[in-house]
């Protein structure tokens, strides 16, 4: 049964996030489940096949605004709802934190800033041949969203509310959302084992922008 669970999500996952660009696509989903199960392994739920099961459930729907029914799935909507780095940012508690919620959490959090891919069309890239994942995802949601890729201008915005966060109204670039939220994330995480992983991934991410900024100027 459990198996059969995983692939409905799987499948749900898979239907419901075709044609998102691919800051949220279902690859994103896919690598949060894994992340997710590597995280609650290294935590020490890998003899508690129950929660393994809403772990991974609740990391393969986490971005998917779906009504489940009764019992185990309860405590998957709880997680899906309190998942987002603007709830956190609002200093409301969403939900009450369990060890499930925060692995599916930092695994979302460490896929924002995790390594994998290339961008190579674009000679800032080149210096870094593997591309962090949340790298990759900043720039491809920014031109998504058609924000301009840097404008020294435009300063990153300070302590922000969940409604600026979510604002519209302001011009926004895609460098600034490094200092708005992703070099925010390494002190967010919940569970140790999150923590240790962000280190080295925070530390590629300060890299990338101190680069960005020298090839910007020229300087590179």
């Amino acid at each position: 049964m459990a198996a059969a669970a995983v692939r409905a999500a799987e499948e749900l996952a898979e239907r419901e996030m075709a044609g998102r660009d691919a800051s949220h696509d279902a690859a994103h989903a896919l690598r949060v489940r894994d992340l997710a199960l590597s995280l609650a392994a290294e935590l020490g739920l890998s003899s508690s096949p129950d929660r393994l099961l809403i772990v991974e459930i609740a990391a393969l729907l986490h971005d998917i605004e779906v009504e489940l029914e009764q019992g185990q799935r309860e405590e998957i909507v709880a997680i899906i709802k309190g998942m987002g780095f603007k709830n956190e940012v609002s200093k409301k508690s969403v939900v009450e934190p369990t060890l499930e919620f925060a692995i599916v959490q930092d695994a979302d959090r460490l896929d924002a800033i995790g390594a994998i891919g290339n961008m190579n069309k674009c000679s800032v890239f080149e210096s870094f041949p593997k591309t962090p994942a949340g790298i990759a995802r900043c720039f491809t949601y920014g031109g998504s969203k058609k924000n301009t890729l840097h404008d020294p201008k435009i300063l990153p915005r300070d302590n922000l509310s969940k409604e600026k966060y979510m604002s519209k109204d302001e011009k926004q670039t895609s460098i600034n959302h490094f200092h708005e939220k992703l070099f925010k994330l390494k002190d967010m995480m919940k569970t140790e084992a999150g923590k240790r992983r962000a280190e080295k991934r925070h530390k590629f991410m300060e890299d990338f922008v101190a680069e960005f900024y020298e090839e910007w100027s020229g300087r590179a």
